[in-house]
């Protein structure tokens, strides 16, 4: 006859089996829940999709808010989200307050640049942070410059830096630079090259021989960004520099004080813009500088050059046509002044 002892024993272990058993099938529900597998586990079950979803949706909630925090210790410069009406499937929950967003089309909106999927009301809180991913930055031309420089982390648009590098090491002295036009077919080829290959995209003299071609399409890029160089926001400020005049010279002669008032106001006005344009335009007046040093050669000082760049790094934002036609003057004032001057406003 068994006694007291073993009997107690016996139980203690059947006790302690059935509580590591039930630690087992809770650590299998919570595991199933985030989609993992412990051991030579089935599947999660559908039953538990929506739950992983929702886990997933909080966890990534809470490293964009970490994230928004670390961004107000680090400033950085910002990329407005390219928010589009998008119908989702499946459940989804706001990455920005993690909640469920409800409705079966139109539920809430995706950012065209970086996917990023909130409600339509969260859309407006949602900071300037936008990080492009490459697979939803589909082209080269046509593509907003800071969601490009962004996406390809860099400091200027690949396409700058390329074309400028080729035509530095090879067309400096080529007569009528940027003033004559390549052939417009090539030209095309150039821009389909940078929109399917990107960084590897072959504008050497091996494929184009004629640097025009490699000037056009540099110009080219500057004419199809929807938003020019000079920000539609600067254009104001650099038209205005552009007509300021002095009311004071007594001791000065008046262009000496024009020009040092103009130079001040164009200081003023190149702080307004994004820094990966004022990024990209420091690099252009470099390189339009050294092309003007090389005028024996080419024939181009700072007025033929502005007069050519004016109206592609400056366009007037919604105004009549010959309001328009009346700023080329002073949009060919402003390109040149910031050519002479590149070295004191940069």
């Amino acid at each position: 006859m068994p006694s007291r002892e073993s009997y107690s024993l016996r139980k203690g272990e059947k006790s302690l089996v059935h509580k590591a058993k039930q630690e087992g099938k809770e650590q299998e529900m919570l595991a199933a829940a985030l989609g993992m597998r412990m051991g030579p586990q089935k599947p999660p079950a559908t039953l538990w999709q929506p739950l992983k979803l929702f886990a997933y949706s909080q966890l990534t909630s809470l490293v964009r808010r970490a994230t928004l925090k670390e961004n107000d210790r680090v400033p950085k410069y910002e990329k407005v989200h390219n928010f589009k009406v998008h119908t989702f499937r499946g459940p989804h929950w706001c990455e920005y307050c993690a909640n469920f967003m409800w409705g079966l089309i139109a539920q809430g909106v995706k950012c065209a640049d970086c996917g990023l999927n909130v409600h339509k009301q969260c859309s407006k809180m949602v900071p300037n942070d936008c990080k492009p991913d490459l697979k939803h930055v589909k082209k080269v031309y046509s593509c907003d410059l800071t969601t490009l420089v962004k996406a390809h982390n860099s400091k200027r648009p690949m396409v700058v830096d390329m074309c400028i590098r080729e035509i530095e090491s090879r067309g400096l002295k080529s007569e009528g630079l940027y003033r004559v036009s390549g052939f417009s077919d090539l030209i095309e080829d150039v821009k389909l090259s940078f929109d399917r290959d990107g960084e590897k995209a072959d504008i050497s003299v091996n494929v184009y021989e004629d640097i025009n071609i490699i000037t056009g399409a540099l110009k080219l890029y500057f004419r199809d960004l929807p938003i020019p160089v000079i920000t539609y926001d600067a254009y104001p400020r650099f038209i205005e520099a552009a007509t300021e005049q002095s009311l004071t010279c007594l001791f000065v002669s008046l262009e000496l004080t024009e020009t040092d008032e103009r130079l001040e106001a164009l200081h003023e006005a190149l702080k307004l813009l994004p820094p990966a344009h004022y990024e990209t335009l420091r690099y252009l007046m470099a390189h339009l500088k050294r092309v003007t040093q090389n005028e024996k050669d080419n024939l181009m000082n700072a007025e033929n050059l502005g007069i050519v760049f004016g109206p592609t790094l400056m366009r007037a934002p919604d105004l009549d046509a010959m309001t328009a036609l009346n700023d080329i003057r002073y949009q060919r004032q402003v390109v040149e002044s910031l050519i002479k001057n590149e070295d004191i406003l940069f």
